[in-house]
Parts: structure tokens; C-alpha cells; sequence
């Protein structure tokens, strides 16, 4: 029922084309999360699926349904914002509610709709407040809840978590995760972070510049990226590039994830010291400076290096991956 189609999409500010053909197909029910660098337009071509935005020229389909002069208030769709945007002196009840209310609902219809919503997303007990009586994290979830009311065909998140602290983030992709699970309902979701793009995706768009650079799973684009622009933005730490040449390869450059690059004080392949450490409990990150610039090393468990030490990296060439000139991946 939330099927949604782009086909040659772009849009045009002035003589600037910021979002320059996009073709995607969104299945029914599947969570897919466009993910890019700032000004990559994500959030420009979800405000235009969301009809906030014209479509300069192509088509946007949900259900099949041309909807490039549909009002956003007729797409059924529903949008989370990263900003909460919630009426600071309606409760919480009231907040969720009022798009039902709008829509001439009666009480006991819109009750039902808001209980329902409160029960997914734990508000019971916050029902009677206000926004200034709850927390972030709280008070995004009334702003899901609000669009979960509405039963759209189609969820749209645009930066849901990006006001949130660290734990509160972890908490409430959680909480959208089981949401899709629940509901079963087609959700659009933007990020520029990649950790939320590699958690709550079926498939992840990757866009720069206005382009999609690839689509696929989360780790199918980890384990089978199309060119160095996805090897290094999907995966934190990013992807370490060196220069095949002076490795002996024939490729321009080399790409090894910093769980397959060896460190060792005694002998490898690379000479290199070791820049800065981290720490981190259940793994350390070592980054080491070399000829092919600085390198990230990521070990199980705790390790201890001495900044400026010397150190031998040794790449696993059986998982490397290969690129030319332009940076496209060879096979």
C-alpha cells in the first residue's frame, strides 16, 4: 500500500540542478534510508516526494498514483521532521490527535488512534502533558506518534535523531526499528550518519551531488561497494585507501577495511608510526601515518601502543578491493 517510485526526478534552484535523475523504486513496506554527505540533496529530494518541494522535471509515484500536483496533504503520507514541532500548549493526547481532529474524526475514533500509538511507542503515562514537561527523546516519539495516527501509506523521517544525545539516539533507532516491524508500512528515513543508515535499512540510497552513487543492503554495500566514494563513506572508521602502485598491483588504489589491515612491531609490508590511539573498551583504533597518508587499524579487545612508535602494516590482499583511476571498482 506504500509502494513509491522516482522516475528521472531532478530539481532545478535558478541555474543549479541539485538533485540531477534520480530513478528508485521503494518497495512496499521496506525501510530505505537515503544516506550522502551535507548537500548531497537527501533531504531536498525526500521534501520532494513529501511534495514541500516541485519536482523541476520526472515523476513521483506512490501506489502507481502520479502525484507531482497532488497537496502533500493529500499524498497520505506523514513526516517526521528533526525539529520536534509540536503545539507547546496542547497535551500530549491533543498534539498526536489534532491532524484527526482536523479531519473531523470523532472522540472516540481519535481516542482509539491515539491509545494505539501511545501503547507502540510507550507514552501511556505522558499522555496529559506537555511538550515542555517531556524529554527529547520523548518528545520525538510524540511526533512519531503523530504520524503513526495517521495511517499514511507512506513514513517519511527526515533527520528524526540528529537533536539527540548519544543514548537517546541508540534508544530511539531502537524504538523505530521495531516500529517498521510492527507496522509493516513503507518508511523513507535521512541521515548522514552511517550507523543509522547500516542499523535500520533493507536497503540503503547513497547519494552525492544530487546522484545515487548506489543502492543496495547495508552489507552488501559494506562487502561489495561500487566505487571509493561508498567504500569510504559506508563503514566507521572509513575504508583506508593506498596507493596500489607502490604495493606492486596494477589497480590505482588499493581499499582495506581496518579490520583486515595487521599491525606489527617486528615486520610487514607498509612502514609506518603510529599517530594517535583509541581506547575504546571492546576494540582499539590505532592510526598510523605512512607514505600512502594516515591508516586506521581496528583490533579486538584492549592494545597499547606508543604514540610515534614505529610500526609494520600488512594489508589482508584477499579482502582488499581494487579501484581505478576514477575511482570505479575493478572486478
Amino acid at each position: 500500500m506504500g509502494a513509491l517510485t522516482l522516475q528521472g526526478v531532478t530539481k532545478t534552484f535558478g541555474t543549479t540542478k541539485v538533485i540531477q535523475g534520480v530513478d528508485l523504486e521503494v518497495r512496499d513496506g521496506e525501510f530505505c534510508v537515503f544516506v550522502g554527505p551535507s548537500g548531497c540533496g537527501k533531504s531536498t529530494l525526500l521534501r520532494m516526494i513529501a511534495g514541500l518541494e516541485d519536482v523541476s522535471s520526472g515523476d513521483v509515484r506512490i501506489d502507481g498514483t502520479r502525484v507531482n500536483d497532488v497537496a502533500p496533504a493529500k499524498r497520505e503520507i506523514a513526516m517526521v521532521f528533526q525539529s520536534y514541532a509540536l503545539y507547546p500548549h496542547l497535551t500530549v493526547r491533543d498534539n498526536m490527535g489534532l491532524a484527526l481532529k482536523q479531519a473531523g474524526k470523532s472522540k472516540a475514533e481519535i481516542r482509539d488512534a491515539t491509545d494505539r500509538a501511545a501503547g507502540m511507542l510507550a507514552l501511556e503515562p505522558l499522555m496529559e502533558r506537555r511538550p515542555a514537561e517531556l524529554s527529547g527523546g520523548q518528545r520525538q516519539r510524540v511526533a512519531i506518534g503523530r504520524a503513526i495516527v495517521r495511517v499514511p501509506k507512506l513514513f517519511l523521517f527526515d533527520e528524526p535523531l540528529s537533536n539527540l544525545d548519544a543514548a537517546l539516539r541508540v534508544a530511539t533507532r531502537i524504538e523505530i526499528a521495531r516500529l517498521h516491524r510492527d507496522l509493516g508500512a513503507t518508511m523513507v528515513y535521512v541521515t548522514h550518519d552511517q550507523v543509522e543508515a547500516m542499523t535500520l535499512a533493507d536497503r540503503i540510497v547513497v547519494l552525492r551531488a544530487g546522484k545515487v552513487e548506489q543502492v543496495g543492503a547495508p552489507m552488501e554495500l559494506y562487502n561489495d561497494p561500487a566505487n571509493t566514494f561508498v567504500a569510504g563513506f559506508i563503514g566507521s572508521p572509513q575504508m583506508n585507501f593506498l596507493k596500489a602502485g607502490a604495493l606492486g598491483l596494477s589497480s590505482d588504489t588499493l581499499g582495506i577495511r581496518p579490520e583486515h589491515l595487521a599491525i606489527s612491531t617486528e615486520a610487514g609490508e607498509i612502514e609506518a608510526s603510529v599517530t594517535h590511539l583509541e581506547k575504546l573498551g571492546g576494540e582499539t583504533l590505532v592510526y598510523a601515518r605512512s607514505e600512502h597518508g594516515l591508516q586506521t587499524v581496528r583490533l579486538f579487545g584492549e592494545h597499547s601502543y606508543a604514540v610515534d612508535a614505529p610500526v609494520w602494516l600488512t594489508p589482508d590482499r584477499s579482502r582488499a578491493f581494487h579501484f581505478d583511476a576514477a575511482g570505479q571498482r575493478l572486478r
